[in-house]
């Protein structure tokens, strides 16, 4: 026990090292250029790539060129959430002030990348499948993601006291992981329409070298592109707490009666 409470309290404290506001924001400065631009630059090479210049399939034609587009708002969608999850982990445990922030910025981005990869999902289907929508497991489960980010949003500000929602909404966010790995392993666990995995951990990619460059372009600059906005995000929120920190401050000072002595 004593050696478990130790590890958490060595894990706290070098996470809130970089708690402080100061800090983080220095930090964030350094950092925001590094994800910006590159971002821009391999999601202008890759998506150019991959509508124009990668070959069609074979089977699919040319409607495959939505993969460029749609695999990677798919990861990021999967992989917002669980970024979400994190937060909650880090502030359930050791009420790390930032984790509710990164969690408050995380929310509303990660909703609009899986609206996205709804969207070209279906624009996908329809000339694969002959319908926009289907209740495919994997279709069905992202869909469930979807309304998890809209509840994340909504709780996280359904309260009056900014705690309770950061509170709340962290439980929802460890309780809405358990979507994730069922999203990852749908198509294995059932029988659905949606084609499996072409790129796993454990196996050799299933697409050829010439579609797979500018979709890994495209999916590691939408990926810095997400980080790119979220961190722009949790600056501007951490600059308005903390303007806020001050101006309430200063109206306690302004509002203490005063004192006046007499010789």
């Amino acid at each position: 026990m004593n050696v478990t409470q130790s590890l958490t309290a060595r894990t706290g404290n070098l996470f809130h090292r970089y708690a402080n506001p100061g800090r983080f924001l220095r930090m964030g400065a350094r950092l925001q250029p590094w994800l910006t631009w590159p971002a821009l630059v391999l999601s202008i090479i890759g998506i150019t790539w991959g509508l124009f210049f990668s070959p069609a399939d074979w089977q699919q034609g040319d409607s495959v060129r939505i993969m460029y587009v749609h695999v990677p708002t798919a990861w990021l969608a999967s992989s917002g959430y669980m970024g979400i999850a994190i937060c909650s982990v880090l502030s359930l445990v050791w009420r790390h002030p930032l984790a509710d922030l990164a969690a408050v910025e995380i929310g509303p981005v990660g909703a609009a990348i899986t609206a996205v990869c709804l969207a070209t999902g279906s624009l996908w289907g329809k000339p694969m499948w002959g319908t926009w929508w289907v209740w495919d497991a994997r279709l069905t489960s992202v869909l469930v993601l979807f309304f998890l980010y809209l509840g994340h949003i909504a709780l996280i500000r359904a309260f009056d006291e900014p705690q309770r929602g950061y509170r709340a909404a962290a439980i929802l966010g460890l309780a809405g992981a358990i979507d994730l790995p069922i999203i990852k392993f749908s198509v294995q666990w059932w029988n659905t329409l949606h084609q499996p995995d072409s790129i796993t951990v454990t196996g050799a990619p299933t697409m050829s070298t010439s579609m797979l460059w500018p979709l890994g372009l495209t999916t590691l600059g939408f990926t810095l592109g997400f980080g790119a906005i979220v961190l722009a995000r949790l600056r501007a929120a951490v600059m308005e707490s903390r303007m806020r920190t001050i101006l309430a401050a200063n109206r306690g000072r302004q509002s203490a009666p005063q004192h006046n002595s007499t010789p």
